[in-house]
């Protein structure tokens, strides 16, 4: 009896020890043997009494994974023209990113996230995941994230500014970093991990509205030359069908490395065809909404009866380019049987996107 006493004591003090080294919080020097560097410029410098990173580009800390738990670093004031925030979950070349625009203090896409797909940053696609944030002019912002299963909380300054019910990416665990554009100054990284608490499994394919289009037949992406934008190259392509986001959103990335990509505006455009089957029992006219990113042709029973631009700054210097289903509305002639209705969609950065029902 007194020996399987002291067995239980040692298994409830071993525990004890493996609690506290899960949930204690490791606070990484800014120096180039804990960073991994594999694009952009950066220089670690010491700055107002701290070692600091000053990045353009995405810095990866060496040796580490991440599944759940707390990330936090400290950005230095800037009212430039920038970008700067934290990278988690990141396996090859996809992964999840909180930013801020530190330019855009007050404003109400001051804070984004973006799942980011084969390079590509997918924030158009998301305007319910962004945030008005007022940071400070002086001295230093705190970025915080906290991570449970599929729910994020962002924190900047201690103040909550935005929760996300669904991060987009598959991941559970990957590498964490650093991002940053157009150069932002970074101290202080630190991250705690945590196991998960109360996290209950979502199908992002439950309760999918009927009217929704859930599914799409998709083409890989090609370099946009105008010769070949035509319907008769489109029926020769091979397609690949995939499922869409709850909404119906269908995130291009996800699925399709492009020719072009990770350069933001820089991208060459690229395009994919996305194609769905409807069938009709008589001669009918339906409605048809949707939105897209950046531009499209949508083509019926091989006719082309739509072409649109919805690219970042196309309608003036403060649009966005963000996706909302009810959008763009067209009237489909359909002929009893089946029909077919191809999109064209064209990209160049910021989110490759299709969303649509009908009606």
């Amino acid at each position: 009896m007194k020996n399987l006493f002291y067995f239980n004591l040692f298994v409830i003090l071993i525990s004890l020890q493996l609690s506290q080294a899960q949930n204690k919080t490791k606070v990484i020097p800014m120096n180039a043997s804990n960073w991994h560097i594999p694009k952009g410029t950066s220089s670690f410098e010491t700055f107002d009494n701290r070692e600091t990173l000053l990045l353009n580009g995405k810095a990866f800390l060496k040796n580490n994974e991440f599944s759940n738990g707390t990330i936090e670093v400290d950005v230095y004031a800037n009212n430039k023209r920038s970008f700067a925030g934290i990278i988690f979950r990141k396996q090859q070349n996809t992964m999840e990113e909180v930013y801020m625009r530190l330019h855009k203090s007050n404003q109400a896409d001051a804070l984004q996230y973006s799942p980011t797909y084969n390079e590509e940053l997918t924030w158009q696609l998301y305007k319910e995941y962004q945030a008005n944030v007022n940071f400070k002019t002086k001295g230093w912002n705190t970025l915080r994230i906290e991570i449970n299963g599929k729910n994020a909380t962002i924190f900047v300054n201690d103040e909550k500014v935005l929760t996300i019910d669904n991060l987009r990416t598959t991941h559970n665990k990957g590498e964490i970093g650093l991002f940053a554009l157009f150069n932002n100054r970074f101290s202080n990284f630190r991250f705690t991990n945590k196991d998960v608490i109360n996290q209950n499994k979502t199908n992002t394919q439950n309760n999918i509205k009927p009217n929704i289009i859930s599914q799409w037949n998709i083409t890989k992406g090609f370099p946009v030359v105008e010769e070949k934008l035509n319907f008769s190259s489109f029926l020769k392509e091979k397609y690949t069908t995939v499922l869409t986001e709850k909404s119906g959103l269908l995130p291009l990335s996800k699925f399709i490395k492009k020719p072009s990509a990770g350069n933001f505006e820089k991208n060459t455009e690229v395009y994919a065809v996305a194609s769905t089957n409807i069938e009709s029992n008589s001669n009918k006219t339906i409605l048809f909404s949707f939105d897209y990113s950046d531009k499209i042709i949508v083509y019926l029973n091989g006719t082309a009866i739509f072409k649109g631009n919805n690219a970042f700054r196309s309608k003036g210097i403060q649009y966005q380019g963000h996706i909302d289903i009810n959008t763009n509305k067209l009237y489909l002639n359909l002929k009893k049987g089946t029909n077919t209705l191809h999109c064209v969609i064209i990209d160049k950065a910021n989110g490759w996107g299709l969303i649509g029902k009908f009606e």
